[in-house]
């Protein structure tokens, strides 16, 4: 999504739950521990329902009850089921959902249309963690075993190194646990690199990454990321991270050392203005954003003011 949002942009500091805050459990309006997410079009939320091996639709103006659209209800390796999903991304050529099955070390596509009851394996044998979706729909997927990151040519068998591969590390050519990506118009991957607390970006074709936020110091600081998760960058090269472990999203215009918490940050919890341990993270086209609250097993939407 190609997404310009000003550099002094405000969000409301209450979040309106539009996805679960039910408690932990499996009914269609309970995700449980929810991790990636992806927004369309129309404010449709598309859900990687971790906990409870599924991806879970919710329409725009339904906060009532979700749609499980992938998965069965049971954990498993059939392509009919998913074993704790992490990501999920709308192919929107093909109108089918990619799903970061990483319980079963694959990816999947599985088809929107009504009716669909299985996927197809689209990679295997893949210690996956995050997608992303470029413009000419290469797909690029993180192996956190790996650590690294491969651009793929959906139905060819080709890949391609395009971040990290030299072993695990906290070196400019190295990542560890690689998690979430977020792919721009020049081809420029951004990678949340857990365990080094850093986000980094990859220049297309390049050797080494460079650091855009965080500083490999585990703190709660303007320069620090405790453990950054989802990850979205707007067409200014504004970069947005959830910080799970401090419990905020942070915003860290291009260049600067230092980041500015948007929204949470106001210690662990379940109030509107509160995030426990942030996962994925999006925005829709008019710039709200949408936060995976992983902690309270809910999806939060922030509208931009």
């Amino acid at each position: 999504m190609k997404l310009n949002i000003p550099t002094n942009a405000t969000w409301k500091q209450n979040g309106v739950t539009i996805a679960g805050g039910h408690g932990q459990g499996d009914a269609t309006n309970q995700p449980c521990t929810p991790h990636g997410l992806f927004v369309d079009d129309d404010q449709t939320v598309v859900i990687a329902d971790y906990g409870n091996h599924r991806i879970m639709q919710w329409k725009n103006g339904d906060t009532t009850n979700g749609q499980r659209v992938a998965g069965d209800k049971d954990e498993g390796n059939g392509l009919h089921q998913l074993g704790y999903p992490t990501d999920v991304l709308i192919d929107k050529e093909t109108d089918s959902l990619i799903i970061c099955d990483r319980g079963n070390q694959r990816v999947v596509r599985w088809p929107r249309r009504s009716g669909t009851t299985q996927g197809e394996i689209l990679i295997d044998n893949i210690e996956c963690y995050g997608l992303a979706m470029d413009e000419q729909r290469h797909l690029y997927v993180s192996d956190y075993r790996k650590h690294e990151v491969r651009r793929y040519q959906l139905g060819e068998k080709n890949d391609t190194l395009v971040a990290g591969g030299n072993d695990e590390g906290g070196g400019p050519n190295q990542l560890d646990e690689p998690g979430y990506l977020f792919v721009d118009r020049q081809q420029n991957v951004y990678v949340s690199d857990h365990w080094n607390r850093r986000v980094m970006k990859w220049p297309k074709g390049a050797k080494e990454g460079i650091v855009v936020a965080g500083d490999n110091d585990q703190r709660s600081a303007p320069t620090q990321l405790s453990f950054p998760n989802g990850i979205f960058v707007d067409t200014l090269g504004t970069l947005y991270v959830a910080d799970s472990r401090s419990d905020r999203v942070m915003r860290w215009t291009q260049g600067a050392k230092d980041g500015t918490v948007i929204v949470g940050g106001n210690g662990r919890g379940e109030e509107a203005n509160q995030l426990s341990n942030p996962d994925g993270l999006s925005f829709d086209r008019h710039g709200n954003l949408y936060v995976a609250d992983c902690g309270n097993n809910r999806v939060q939407r922030f509208s931009i003011e």
